[in-house]
């Protein structure tokens, strides 16, 4: 293949390669899935709710996944003028509707997962044995 012919071609489009890829980067980030779950879980739960219940995740990142979310349709935030001010934070139906989803996710990682770890462990196995080398 030519120079000339490297530049001209198009670009590929990740969704023509993978159509739920778009998906996957809503739904899927580090952070994404445990909040939808909480919130859909749950129920409308204020911020220090939802930090107490993903205990490991920072203010600043859950703040960020928050706004995404609410942006991306999936979370409603509601702001009530009182003294303090008090925010809510609840699923959308949009948001919502990922439920089928990951019930089926939470069914397969039960029935799968142990499928998984022995995987892991028989290659860790093959990957330390005699003469394997990097």
């Amino acid at each position: 293949m030519t120079d000339a012919t490297l530049r001209t071609r198009p670009e590929p489009v990740p969704e023509l390669a993978c159509p739920i890829a778009p998906v996957v980067d809503i739904v899927f980030s580090r952070w994404t899935t445990p909040i939808l779950w909480a919130l859909h879980t749950y129920g409308r739960q204020r911020f220090v709710e939802l930090e107490r219940r993903l205990a490991t995740i920072t203010p600043k990142v859950l703040t960020q996944r928050l706004r995404q979310l609410e942006r991306d349709g999936l979370v409603l935030r509601t702001y009530h003028a009182e003294v303090p001010p008090r925010v809510e934070y609840e699923i959308t139906e949009l948001g919502g509707s990922l439920a089928p989803l990951f019930a089926t996710l939470a069914e397969w990682a039960a029935d799968r997962l142990p499928e998984v770890d022995r995987a892991r462990a028989d290659y860790d196995a093959r990957e330390q044995g005699p003469g394997r080398r990097a």
